[in-house]
């Protein structure tokens, strides 16, 4: 599928929050948000795993955003251990909705790789506490929400997690620990690092399969 990516920016509480906007050329049904891992350590929205999923998501015909947290590239800030980095994308996703009503009004996917798993889970969990629109599908990739949280945190029955066996990072361990608590099922996928090298394809196929397993939004 051909995608058209442009960059624009959106209004974060430290200042500007500089997102790659990847468009399919035709047959849009919505949107979705991927974000990338921790700050500090490389993680960009330029990120291989994140890429991956974002490709998925432009295949199912989502227009995807891909951020840079605080900090990273032209995105005003510095990291704030996930607080901030929720806030920004709290606002990042009303404004989104006002500028593209079009895209907004189709079905949404929000999905994290890492760090980027505890600002996506605290997001929905905020939105929902809101009595906001939620995802129709939240996926989380290398799992650290635990690591970051810093409120209750629920998500849903039908979340997508993917781990690694073999993850140096975040231990498979810690991910059964997060799907224990939340009565989650998870896919491991065998001896995968935590950048699932050589893996991704086999990673992009099981997220292609769950967008299209994902409910459309309701009237």
């Amino acid at each position: 599928m051909q995608v058209r990516t442009e960059i624009l920016n959106f209004d974060g509480e430290a200042g500007p929050i500089e997102c790659a906007i990847d468009r399919p050329v035709s047959g849009v049904r919505g949107w979705a948000l991927v974000l990338h891992p921790h700050p500090l350590h490389g993680g960009t929205r330029d990120n291989k795993v994140v890429t991956t999923i974002a490709r998925a998501c432009v295949e199912h015909g989502l227009v995807t955003v891909r951020p840079n947290f605080r900090g990273v590239g032209g995105s005003a800030g510095e990291f704030d251990h996930a607080r901030g980095e929720t806030a920004d994308m709290f606002s990042l996703v009303e404004q989104f909705q006002q500028r593209f009503p079009e895209e907004s009004n189709g079905v949404w996917a929000m999905a994290g790789f890492s760090f980027g798993t505890s600002v996506a889970a605290q997001l929905y969990s905020e939105l929902a506490a809101q009595g906001r629109r939620t995802p129709e599908r939240l996926i989380l990739t290398g799992s650290a929400v635990e690591r970051f949280r810093h409120r209750e945190v629920r998500v849903p029955d039908d979340t997508l997690l993917i781990h690694g066996e073999a993850d140096e990072v975040v231990p498979l361990a810690e991910a059964m620990d997060f799907a224990r608590a939340h009565r989650l099922p998870m896919v491991v996928l065998p001896d995968a690092s935590h950048f699932f090298h050589g893996r991704l394809i086999g990673l992009r196929s099981l997220i292609q399969q769950s967008l299209k397993a994902m409910p459309e939004r309701a009237a």
